[in-house]
């Protein structure tokens, strides 16, 4: 699985404009409260999980950033394996998450 930092994932999705899908795995709930602007949300514990990633990303190639809360969190790295053993080939864990986004946000 590869990584991805916040200044990576901020020039992508600011500068770039690259071809991704950024996926907030998190249930509902959290991704109310506080999310990447650019994301959508597909919780990794939904039984349909990877039918919704491959009919969002229409490709198995097309790049897929996942992220949940934090750095502690599992559900991104989970996430991200899932994908991968499925035969996703271009997948993403943005570690920090929601956390580490807004914390640089907040002290800009």
């Amino acid at each position: 699985m590869k990584t991805i930092s916040r200044d990576d994932l901020k020039t992508m999705n600011e500068t770039e404009h690259e071809d991704f899908v950024l996926i907030n795995v998190l249930p509902r709930d959290a991704f109310n409260r506080e999310h990447i602007r650019t994301s959508i949300n597909i919780p990794v514990e939904e039984p349909s999980f990877l039918e919704q990633v491959e009919a969002v990303a229409g490709s198995k190639e097309r790049k897929i950033v996942v992220y949940c809360a934090n750095v502690d969190c599992d559900a991104s790295p989970k996430a991200a394996k899932k994908l991968e053993d499925e035969g996703f080939t271009n997948v993403y864990d943005y570690e920090g998450g929601t956390k580490d986004w807004f914390a640089q946000k907040h002290a800009a």
